[in-house]
């Protein structure tokens, strides 16, 4: 009985270890007061970020100039002279558009190099999108941060320069053009970028840099804000997802490095209608605070000319902690742990304590494990996926109850532990059966030195299960206390992955929860295989993890907050004279049968317009839909003359209604050389040809209805195949439709187009050329001196005295 009492005593010992995890990962508990004017106000960030997302404010929106006159207000307010930058970039991701960044700058009492402080401004397009985490959290930590820093007078060595970037969400346009435009890019050494994948959650610390590590290491580490949450193996990842923020294009484009913090858990709500201040995280935007305030003293006064090295550090953090070591010891420390490991296992076959049968049948237990959980999680999330097909209507791929079923799997998995270490091993586990789990993690480790040396703490918790594991073989003592001491570790480096992979990475990645959830276990099993009643634990686990099936069940239906996506867009084929609705929906709700009908049809004729989605998103459904009376664009080809074998084109595209986004297309048999839009070129084209993957040439996200002026060469044997998809994003406002409004248990679908009237047209040359006999202004990239505000708070009425060179 005695036994079975301390096995509850064990399990509440790591349950509290977990909770101590949890509980200081992040601020807790925060209330929202105002705090002394030197410091960090929550209170006095929220007036921000509430008066940023009273409304979408995507590029090209009516409030989208109200936010950029909003923050020149409130910079003007904190004594800085504040300037526009306004320009045209074509960025990696093929979009262009007309940018207008929010720049200021604090002299410093020296001349080395400046720190930036950025976080974008506009929303994302086609949702609704209010961006109010993603990113008026950013904008507003910035703005109550430099306003305490102001208040308290810090003495400060570097410059500080503030960029409101602009276009963020539609490429990191804006971004790029203060990099690769203006003449500040060249004075900055670090930039530090504050964003949101999410409402909710830590915010995660990722560094981007060209070079090595080790000195952004070291110097972060000096800084030590108080609730640092990160690892080098998460910027590993990151980089392999097609996931940029504007912090991308300084590191590609300027090569500046700079640290990004982003909290990412509330997926389901990212570039959503539901990104408001209802879903926000108040702890989120403390955790963002808490990050940049003591960053900002010490970055201010450090000598940001030494950040650049060759070296680079493994680093982690861990409660109220963070610890890195160089490279450079990833493979003596794994070295090192092998032959402590062989050593013992030798020891342990000289004194009679090992035997290699009996070490051989302790994987039977481990490996059952190992790939029992993962397979049974695997086709466990498929068959949830079956019998909840409404799930895949969110396509960042985690659902509302996501949690609940991280949950039920992990405690399935611990179920499935016992049950294996109860049919296949030995009531009371022997230092035979420690063998198993310690040669599977360094033979991970052995692969991670090799393969993925950002992940090379992995192996401290491995080390610490070889001091358990030496301990018995030395002594031939089973101390309960020691071993509860060394599990420590696994708990504090390991268990956060559990939650961290799939919050990170979607639900399809909850069969690797379960894997690291065994291979935990197996460097818990000292404690773990010692419980004498096994086979009650793993029913205990397995019941639990069905109350979290229920209540996942229970929370699988929609609801207001918790809203269903859907999507509809009108397309009107010009040279067809025909008109279509369309939807990305795999499940059709009652909002969009009202057009599709109940027997819509697979979309056809579509293939002219593959339009881009980031999760590869196409249309599912069609149905006829009425013709309607709308403005075509007017396409004039500016100069078509032939030189030299090649064909010059130079084409002008002008909306006759309120527009949103032009979609080019062309055929991809057509080479397209020295190519320019509105002025401007690719800013990755490397030599004359365009490079391009498929047909999509470019999407063009109109700003004050400005026409879109395209230049380039063709082969003059070459066909011109082109086609062209104009979009408003006014589907649901038009007059010409009278659309009914979506339920309040529905939202638009984020990351595709939608709610939009488009019109396809084939872009074909005039009958009569005209050559340049009409006069085409391009903007170009202007700076605008440091305006002259005159003080007033309704910051729409601002009254703003330029002079622009």
């Amino acid at each position: 009985m005695k036994k079975d009492l301390s096995s509850i005593v064990y399990v509440l010992f790591f349950s509290a270890v977990l909770a101590f995890v949890y509980l200081s990962i992040m601020p807790r508990w925060t209330v929202n007061d105002t705090k002394p004017l030197a410091e960090f106000s929550t209170k006095r960030a929220l007036v921000h970020i509430k008066k940023i997302s009273q409304q979408p404010h995507y590029v090209g929106s009516n409030y989208h100039n109200q936010v950029a006159n909003y923050l020149r207000y409130e910079l003007t307010k904190l004594g800085l002279e504040v300037s526009y930058q306004d320009g045209y970039t074509l960025t990696e991701w093929g979009n262009l558009t007309k940018s207008h960044n929010v720049i200021a700058r604090l002299k410093g009492s020296e001349n080395g190099k400046a720190l930036l402080l950025l976080s974008h401004y506009d929303s994302a397009p086609h949702s609704a999108s209010k961006g109010t985490s993603d990113d008026a959290t950013g904008v507003a930590t910035i703005l109550e941060s430099v306003r305490a820093f102001l208040y308290a007078k810090t003495p400060h060595k570097n410059d500080i320069i503030i960029l409101f970037s602009d276009a963020e969400e539609l490429g990191l346009n804006g971004a790029a053009l203060f990099v690769t435009q203006h003449q500040w890019a060249k004075e900055v050494g670090l930039a530090l970028n504050f964003e949101a994948r999410g409402t909710s959650g830590p915010s995660y610390m990722l560094m981007e840099t060209t070079d090595g590590n080790a000195a952004m290491v070291k110097h972060f580490a000096e800084a030590n804000p108080n609730f640092t949450v990160s690892n080098s193996l998460m910027y590993s990842i990151y980089k392999m997802l097609p996931n940029d923020t504007d912090l991308t294009a300084f590191r590609e484009q300027g090569g500046i490095p700079g640290f990004n913090f982003a909290f990412i858990d509330g997926h389901y709500n990212y570039h959503t209608a539901q990104d408001d201040v209802q879903h926000l995280d108040i702890n989120s935007l403390v955790h963002q605070g808490s990050y940049l305030m003591p960053l900002l003293h010490y970055f201010s006064n450090a000598n940001l000319d030494s950040l650049n090295t060759a070296d680079d550090d493994v680093y982690f953090s861990i409660p109220f902690g963070f610890i890195n070591y160089p490279f450079s010891w990833v493979i003596p420390m794994l070295l090192i742990a092998f032959v402590l490991f062989l050593f013992f296992i030798f020891l342990g076959i000289a004194k009679r304590i090992l035997t290699v049968p009996k070490m051989l049948s302790g994987f039977v237990p481990f490996l059952g494990s190992l790939f029992a959980s993962g397979l049974i999680t695997f086709l466990g999330w498929k068959l949830v996926l079956q019998i909840y097909p409404q799930y895949q209507d969110l396509l960042n791929g985690f659902t509302y109850n996501g949690h609940d079923y991280i949950a039920a799997f992990v405690l399935l998995s611990l179920a499935v532990c016992f049950v294996f270490y109860r049919f296949f091993a030995p009531n009371k586990i022997s230092a035979n059966d420690f063998v198993a789990p310690l040669l599977v993690w360094l033979l991970l480790n052995f692969g991670i030195a090799f393969g993925l040396k950002g992940a090379g703490f992995l192996i401290i918790p491995v080390y610490f299960g070889i001091f358990t594991f030496g301990f018995y073989i030395l002594t031939q003592k089973y101390s309960p206390i020691l071993n509860l001491i060394f599990c420590i570790p696994a708990l504090l480096i390991i268990a956060p992955f559990i939650e961290m992979f799939p919050v990170g990475l979607g639900l399809k990645i909850l069969y690797g929860s379960a894997i690291l959830t065994v291979l935990c276990f197996g460097l818990l099993l000292p404690v773990f295989g010692n419980f004498v009643q096994k086979g009650s634990w793993s029913v205990l686990f397995l019941l639990v993890a069905i109350g979290f099936f229920i209540k996942a069940n229970s929370e699988s239906d929609y609801e207001k907050g918790k809203a269903k996506s859907n999507s509809l867009v009108y397309l009107f084929d010009a040279d067809a004279n025909a008109a279509q609705w369309l939807t990305y929906d795999k499940n059709l709700d009652v909002w969009t049968k009202n057009y599709l009908g109940e027997n819509p049809q697979k979309p056809k004729g579509l293939e002219a317009i593959p339009l881009f989605s980031k999760y590869d998103s196409g249309f599912t459904f069609a149905a006829k839909a009425p013709l309607k009376n709308i403005p075509q664009p007017a396409i004039d080809f500016l100069t078509d003359s032939i030189a030299d074998n090649q064909r010059y084109l130079k084409i002008r595209i002008s909306p006759n209604r309120k527009v949103n986004r032009y979609d080019i297309f062309a055929n991809e048999k057509m080479d397209l050389y020295n190519i320019k839009a509105n002025g401007v070129s690719h800013l990755e084209q490397k030599g004359k040809i365009y490079e391009r993957e498929g047909k999509r040439l470019l999407s063009y996200y109109v700003v004050n209805n400005d026409p879109l002026v395209l230049e380039f060469n063709i082969n003059a044997a070459t066909v011109m195949d082109m086609t062209l998809l104009e979009s408003s994003f006014d589907l649901l406002q038009n007059p010409m439709f009278h659309l009914r409004k979506r339920a309040d248990w529905m939202m638009p679908t984020p990351f595709v187009l939608n709610d939009a009237i488009a019109i396809k047209k084939t872009i074909r040359p005039s009958p009569r050329v005209v050559r340049d006999t009409v006069p085409v202004v391009v903007p170009k990239a202007r700076f605008v001196k440091p305006l002259k505000v005159e003080a007033t708070p309704d910051f729409e009425s601002a009254v703003v005295k330029d002079r622009v060179k």
